[in-house]
């Protein structure tokens, strides 16, 4: 009888305000709402999402690390690595590809720039000048370049993500060939648990960083900047939710899942980056939801670190639109072979854009400046919503890395499409907390 009682009540759901989602949600609204009634205390509230985001971040390399090593170690096949690898970045080129042309067609077709009038030299270019000097020294070799960290320690001591994965496939490969490496296998596999117990823990205080975040977003910018950019923004958001329903969920639909179910089991992580506006924040807990969704270890740990600089495709959609507005606001005229050269080029530069600091911003600027058709002065206008945009590219950015690593899996054979469904469906509840799977 006992076994019972408590075998249904560990059935019965969770008050809704146990749900960390519920609780994000509140502290977004929260923190908008301090925003705009106080927004000198509002802006002192940056050191809670700054600080939020700083922990996550101080999770990102081990977490990456241990998940790679022990998912190709436990895939002991070199062949199929490469696959997996080659499958990715193609699925990740034509996407992205397809969010730089969807871009281009609706900021031609809306004109949200139309009217503005904006005279490139009245335009005070100091304000910019951080992001146009740190946007000359991004070129594509640079960009390879910097996978090869100079030393090993460097690339956990400044958290470079594609860099981190190298060195974790490097020392997978070599843990798989090493006919003694059973004992440090077991050794990263328990710290990798560890590591994600201590994300569990960093988790409760989401809401917090959410709320400080949110907070000195709307204190800083204020309301009145969006009505001011309000085709911009419209133009933009429109963008992306096309994007994410109709473009993602093609794909989605076409590899047997639902795209609005992906996102309601991901809701938590869609919240967090909302309110931090980078999707880095939910990096390693979308990797832990992925993998109980059925998604095999090694398949996450390779295509999510690796999307998070080539499938970009929130950033794709914000450098086509903003780059297009800027050239309606500036009155400047791009023919048809201008504007193909700026895909060209965007299709190069939008890869490097998460890694650097305010990665989109720069990358546009490095852009313009490249192609001399657009006055690099003129991103000044963006400077007010950038804010504002860049939580709806880290959100499209994060719901395309997810549909990514499913449709890589599907194609691999490496996802459990019982478990997923049930998972999605609502009729299995994963655990609430942050742990690998059991298993090598």
């Amino acid at each position: 009888m006992a076994d019972t009682q408590s075998s249904s009540s560990a059935l019965a759901p969770r008050p809704l305000y146990k749900e960390l989602y519920f609780q994000v949600l509140i502290a977004i609204l929260l923190g908008i709402a301090l925003g705009f009634f106080n927004p000198p205390l509002a802006q002192q509230m940056k050191p809670l999402g700054d600080g939020f985001v700083k922990l996550i971040r101080m999770m990102i390399a081990p977490i990456i690390f241990t998940t790679v090593v022990t998912g190709i170690a436990g895939m002991g096949d070199m062949k199929k690595l490469g696959r997996v690898g080659m499958k990715a970045l193609l699925y990740f080129e034509v996407v992205t590809t397809a969010a730089l042309v969807i871009g281009l067609i609706v900021v031609k077709v809306v004109q949200p720039g139309a009217g503005i009038n904006a005279d490139p030299a009245t335009l005070d270019a100091k304000s910019i000048a951080q992001y146009t000097t740190s946007g000359e020294k991004l070129s594509s070799v640079d960009f390879v370049m910097n996978i090869i960290p100079d030393q090993l320690t460097n690339a956990f001591a400044k958290g470079e993500i594609l860099q981190i994965l190298f060195i974790a496939i490097l020392f997978g490969l070599a843990l798989t060939v090493y006919d003694k490496g059973k004992p440090i296998l077991d050794l990263i596999y328990n710290a990798s648990n560890v590591f994600f117990k201590m994300l569990n823990f960093i988790m409760y205080a989401a809401p917090l960083g959410a709320f400080g975040a949110m907070a000195f977003t709307i204190g800083r910018y204020g309301i009145r900047t969006l009505i001011q950019l309000g085709n911009l923004m419209l133009c933009f958001f429109v963008t992306g939710c096309l994007f994410v329903f109709v473009v993602l969920g093609l794909i989605a639909r076409a590899h047997g899942f639902s795209i609005f179910k992906l996102l309601r089991y991901l809701k938590e992580e869609l919240l967090i980056v909302l309110g931090t506006s980078t999707s880095e924040a939910a990096l390693p807990s979308l990797m832990v939801k992925l993998e109980k969704l059925g998604v095999n270890k090694s398949v996450v740990g390779l295509v999510i670190p690796s999307g998070y600089s080539f499938n970009l495709d929130g950033t794709s959609i914000y450098l086509t639109v903003a780059a297009i507005f800027l050239a309606q606001a500036t009155n400047t005229q791009l023919t048809g072979a201008q504007e193909f050269q700026l895909l060209l080029v965007l299709m190069l530069t939008s890869k490097g854009a998460a890694a650097v600091t305010g990665g989109g911003f720069i990358t546009l600027a490095a852009t313009l400046a490249s192609l001399n058709s657009v006055p690099v002065a003129a991103i000044t206008l963006l400077l007010g919503v950038d804010r504002f945009m860049s939580q709806m590219r880290s959100l499209v950015n994060l719901s395309g890395n997810a549909v990514a690593t499913l449709v890589v899996a599907k194609w691999e054979g490496e996802i459990d499409h019982s478990k997923a469904m049930l998972v999605q469906s609502g009729n299995v509840k994963p655990k609430t907390e942050y742990a690998v799977s059991g298993g090598e």
